[in-house]
Parts: C-alpha cells; sequence; structure tokens
C-alpha cells in the first residue's frame, strides 16, 4: 500500500515537473537572429545634410532593403565636412561584433579642401587596412574631382578608389552621384534634384542615389 501511495505520489510530481517545464520554457524570451549590420562610413551626405531624419540616405536605403524584406541593418556614421583623415581616427572604435560590412564613401571634403590626393589614399588605405584586419567586407565608394581641379589632380584624385579597391579585393561603387551624372552641368533637371548650395541632393535626388545603389549593394551583401 506504501508503495502504491509513492508510486502514484511519484507519477504525480513527474507530471507536475513537466507541467512547470513546459511553463517554464512558454515563460522564457525568444532570441531571434540578429540582423546584419552595416556601417555607412561617409560625410555629409552620408549624414544626410540639410534633410529631415527619413529623408536622408540612410533611412532611404534602410526603407529600400525593408520593403524588400532584407533583413540588413544600416548604422550612420556619416559626419558633416568629415575627411579621410576624421575616417581613419574614428573607424575603429566604431566597429562592433555585429558589423558585418563597411561602406566607405570618404574625399569629397579632401578635394573641397585641396588635400593632396596622396594624402588622401594614405588615409584610405589605412581605413582599409583596419577593415580587412577586423575581418569585415568592405565596399568602397568613388568620386571624381571636376576638370576646375587641374588634369593632373584629377587623374590622381579620380584613380585612388578604383585603385584601393582592388587592392583590397572590395566591392567598388563609382560614385553616388552617377545617376545624376546623367543631368547636364547646370540644367534645370540637375537643379531640380539637388538643394540650394548645389552641392547635397535634396529628397528626390537621394532617391535617385538610393534606386542606383540599392541593388549593387543587395548583390554584395546578400549570400
Amino acid at each position: 500500500m506504501f508503495l502504491l501511495c509513492l508510486l502514484r505520489t511519484y507519477g504525480l510530481f513527474a507530471k507536475l515537473g513537466k507541467v512547470l517545464v513546459f511553463v517554464f520554457m512558454l515563460s522564457q524570451p525568444v532570441f531571434a537572429a540578429q540582423p546584419s549590420k552595416v556601417l555607412m562610413l561617409g560625410d555629409s551626405l552620408t549624414q544626410g545634410y540639410g534633410l529631415l531624419d527619413h529623408e536622408g540616405l540612410v533611412p532611404q536605403l534602410q526603407k529600400w532593403f525593408n520593403d524588400r524584406g532584407h533583413d540588413i541593418l544600416f548604422s550612420n556614421a556619416g559626419v558633416s565636412g568629415d575627411t579621410t583623415a576624421g575616417g581613419l581616427d574614428r573607424v575603429e572604435w566604431m566597429l562592433d561584433g555585429q558589423m558585418k560590412s563597411v561602406v566607405v564613401a570618404l574625399g569629397g571634403n579632401d578635394m573641397l579642401r585641396g588635400i593632396p590626393p596622396e594624402a588622401s589614399r594614405e588615409n584610405l588605405r589605412g581605413i582599409l587596412e583596419i577593415l580587412r584586419k577586423e575581418n569585415r567586407q568592405i565596399i568602397v565608394v568613388g568620386m571624381v574631382a571636376p576638370p576646375n581641379y587641374g588634369p593632373e589632380y584629377k587623374a590622381q584624385f579620380d584613380a585612388i578608389f578604383p585603385e584601393l579597391a582592388k587592392e583590397f579585393d572590395a566591392a567598388y561603387i563609382p560614385s553616388f552621384f552617377v545617376p545624376l551624372m546623367e543631368f547636364g552641368l547646370g540644367s534645370e533637371e540637375l537643379r531640380a534634384v539637388m538643394q540650394y548650395d548645389g552641392i547635397h541632393p535634396n529628397p528626390k535626388g537621394v532617391s535617385m542615389i538610393v534606386e542606383y545603389i540599392g541593388p549593387i549593394l543587395e548583390q554584395v551583401l546578400l549570400p
């Protein structure tokens, strides 16, 4: 009789234990896979100069990827007025363990300040060396100097980006402004997609840039 009661009690506690384990499991938070993070290292164009928060390059690019169901999170590391030297100073401490890829879009302010192309090249090389050491996927965004800087400066400056991209086996985007270059310089069409300063794109211009770089980044970032 005692043994029978003991078995019944054991069976009751065994069932109760299973129920408690099940309830405990249900109460635990579900940890979803973390999205792949992409650092957008750039200057005022990346930062979203002169635009509302949702109008900038990074928010519009994020929406482009979200609308296509891609689990990628873009982090805005654009600093207005930043140079390649500034990017080199800050890139290492902006990386975290989830940052798998970095888009490097610096050099425009170097050009505007007349910084020697060889100095810009060495700064960018320093950035890419850090990223390679950290085993991050690299996307280099190029740019071109206008003719008024002279043919020698233009040739040296324009060559920096494709050559470094090749040297570091990085993905390469010739320029954010490729879709806007289709408009003639000083044309009404170009003014319609630029802010009043004539340097930064307005929301419509940013949208054109996103439509251009979105598919490129999609192919690079997605397995």
